[in-house]
């Protein structure tokens, strides 16, 4: 009774819920859903839509603006740069004012890189080449003898003076971008000043760099004149939307550049008399400009407040602005602001169609989807239901079950299925009349695998243990050979520190330190990359150090070049691509001399003062070349007691914290600085410690290699015993 009951509530509920019904239904209401919620989201997002792709394009914008300005300024100051290498190389001299003005007229002949350069020195003497609008270079000099008159010569076209044009009282230690650079002591710019030598009046900035002698004594100083306008084209020939615009200015509200206006300055004045105002953003006849910098004011209460890429959203006279802020730094000086301007009426026109587009094609969507919903429910219902009929038989074990296929299908894909499922049946039921005999000859096939994965394991266990007890060898060879504690302590008048730590077994950072007839010789070098090929290098750097000194070669070039050969040549044999940078610091009677290819030495003075060596121009990477004579040379400094040098490899300033920030030059100099009135073998804990503690969790991926020099004072009874012998004499 209870069976035919449940036999009749599964009838009844077929009726009222047939498979046509349940495929059709769930078809459908997921497509009324997304068609309600698409026209929704098309409304309710399309401001969001707006906002994103104006603050995209402003981005990309003022990206593009911000990398033109940095590159076109870094060419300048790599001009400077270059041309301050020329001295220190000796390539040509300061005070050969001649050799300077055509070393200058090569630049700027043609007009393509640099417009006017220029060097003055502190006796007031001064060069400069420029060249003009018209297409010709003038020479402007004043030397001691023509003094306080600068001279102005028209060149041809091989740079040789043609005639005098004009004189003029002219003293180049007077002028904003000579006192700038004097100020600054380092690469910097000028402020923005104006230019009324050439036929239009324009806004300029200059690039100065100071050029010091070995004894830190100002010699004079390098300038580029710049004309902004270059800014400015730039900015016109951007398309940022139909009526979006740019505009680039100082902190103090100044504008520099503008797309939209053509002159950011007023000229008051005709003449000589005539000056320049400069025109205040906020204050800009443009409504868009002036409406940006007095929002970007209002919000952040200055212009110096803004610290990165900022979006405002503004309105001007009903209408939507989108306003993008990114400051432009170059770490010597430029501290501008570029501003990207884009209405919301550039976009809307295209979000409302695109939206009713959207709405149009998810109501035909619908419409034809129901309807193709109905016809194929249809033909798939009938079939699927013979279908399932015969997978109840099969479910129960009747394996000997075939669908009937021969009356007619009106779907060619389902005839297909109900002779595949009469495959899958015959298949089926032989699989499970050979199952036995596959299981057996899959368990043979594992346990002979097993067999074999434990013979590789043992190989392996066994090259390891080879190859550990290698590298272990060759790390108690490179660390048998540092320099002891003991052998610092016996060189006279000097403390002396050293620290090495490889990353891996084997290490490719080289120090070495030493003593021969007064002479202490310190070598310090970084191997490419580390393991035990950079070990070896490392070991055959060490003993062409040692011979060298041995055989008391001194010449600096001879000693780098013979060295250099030495592991070339060693290198080709052992057909490796290793090489690595070093330098060589040798000590006597208070001087020291630097030569080789390395990171910056630290020379650091009694009161913990440091200076920066540059070591590019001092030498070539060992074992890269076969003859690097050329390459090499050498600086002299000064040590009085209390002073000294650091000597360090890459994995300190570049060694990484767990959020990949690198520790960096400066903080090492500072570091030094602060424990300077410590012993040598405390100042290097220190450092240690510090780099210890930026490092923190990360995992130390380069040698970090520290060599600590420091002058000993005289003490009291050593003055004393001098005073003595002193009167003696």
């Amino acid at each position: 009774m209870s069976d035919q009951l449940s036999k009749s509530q599964r009838s009844k509920f077929s009726k009222y819920f047939r498979l046509r019904t349940l495929l059709v239904v769930p078809f459908i209401i997921p497509i009324v859903t997304a068609t309600a919620l698409v026209g929704w989201l098309s409304f309710r997002n399309g401001q969001q839509a707006i906002n994103d792709l104006a603050n995209q394009l402003n981005k990309e914008t003022s990206s593009r603006i911000e990398e033109h300005v940095l590159n076109y300024f870094n060419k300048s100051q790599n001009t400077l740069w270059l041309a301050e290498a020329g001295v220190k190389s000796n390539n040509f001299k300061l005070d050969d004012l001649d050799g300077l003005g055509r070393y200058f007229w090569e630049i700027v002949n043609k007009g393509e890189f640099e417009a006017y350069l220029s060097y003055g020195n502190e006796q007031g003497e001064f060069i400069g080449v420029e060249y003009q609008e018209n297409g010709t270079v003038q020479l402007k000099k004043r030397t001691l003898a023509t003094a306080p008159l600068r001279k102005v010569y028209l060149l041809d076209d091989k740079g040789n003076t043609e005639k005098l044009l004009k004189e003029a009282e002219y003293d180049p230690r007077t002028r904003p971008w000579y006192k700038a650079a004097k100020k600054a002591e380092k690469s910097t710019w000028s402020e923005i000043f104006s230019s009324f030598s050439s036929k239009n009046t324009a806004l300029q900035i200059s690039p100065v760099r100071p050029i010091y002698d070995v004894n830190g004594k100002l010699q004079g100083v390098l300038c580029i004149n710049i004309f902004l306008s270059r800014i400015t084209d730039f900015i016109n020939d951007l398309y940022i939307s139909p009526n979006g615009q740019s505009f680039i200015m100082e902190r103090s509200g100044d504008l520099i550049a503008s797309s939209t206006i053509k002159q950011p300055f007023k000229v008051i004045g005709e003449g000589d008399d005539r000056k320049t105002e400069r025109i205040s953003a906020a204050k800009s006849e443009n409504p868009a400009v002036a409406a940006a910098a007095q929002n970007l004011i209002a919000k952040f209460g200055s212009l110096d407040a803004i610290k990165d890429s900022q979006q405002v959203k503004f309105s001007l006279k009903g209408e939507t602005y989108f306003a993008r802020v990114l400051p432009i730094l170059d770490g010597r000086g430029i501290d501008w602001l570029a501003v990207v301007l884009v209405p919301e009426n550039d976009f809307m026109a295209t979000i409302n169609a695109n939206t009713r587009t959207t709405i149009i094609l998810c109501l035909l969507s619908f419409a034809g989807a129901t309807a193709i919903g109905f016809i194929t429910a249809g033909l798939i219902s009938r079939p699927i239901i013979r279908l399932t009929a015969a997978s109840k038989e099969l479910a129960a074990g009747n394996l000997e079950q075939r669908v009937d296929t021969a009356d007619a299908i009106e779907i060619e894909e389902i005839e297909t299925l109900e002779q595949s499922f009469n495959s899958m049946a015959g298949q089926l039921q032989e699989a499970f009349e050979t199952l036995e005999d596959k299981v057996k000859e899959r368990t043979a096939d594992l346990a002979k695998a097993n067999d074999e994965i434990i013979a590789l394991n043992e190989r392996l266990k066994e090259d390891n243990l080879r190859m550990g007890a290698e590298l272990d060898v060759a790390r108690q060879i490179q660390m048998m050979i540092l320099p002891r504690p003991e052998e610092l302590e016996n060189i006279e008048g000097l403390d002396i520190a050293g620290y090495m730590e490889p990353a891996d077994e084997v290490g490719g950072d080289y120090y070495d330190v030493l003593h021969t007839d007064g002479v202490v010789t310190l070598g310090i070098g970084d191997v490419t990359g580390h393991g035990l090929e950079s070990g070896i290098l490392m070991l055959m750097t060490q003993t062409a150090v040692r011979t060298l000194q041995e055989i008391r070669e001194v010449d600096p070039v001879i000693f780098l070049d013979t060295l250099n050969r030495t592991i070339y040549k060693n290198v080709q044999r052992m057909n490796s691509q290793k090489s690595l940078t070093l330098a060589i610091v040798n000590y006597a009677d208070g001087k020291i001399s630097i030569s080789g290819q390395h990171e910056e030495t630290i020379l650091v003075r009694k009161g913990g003062e440091v200076e920066r060596i540059d070591t590019m121009s001092l030498g070539f990477p060992i074992g890269l070349d076969s003859d690097i004579a050329e390459f090499i040379s050498h600086a002299v400094f000064e040590l009085e007691p209390g002073d000294g040098i650091v000597l360090y490899t890459d994995g300190i300033p570049e060694a990484k914290d767990i959020n990949k920030v690198q520790y960096q030059v400066e903080k090492l100099c500072e570091i030094v600085s602060e424990n300077w009135d410590k012993s040598a073998e405390e100042i290097k804990e220190a450092i240690i410690a510090d780099v210890r503690r930026h490092i923190g969790t990360q995992k130390v991926f380069d040698d970090i290699t520290l060599l600590v020099l420091k002058r000993q004072e005289e003490t009291t009874e050593e003055v004393e015993r001098e005073v003595i012998e002193t009167v003696k004499s």
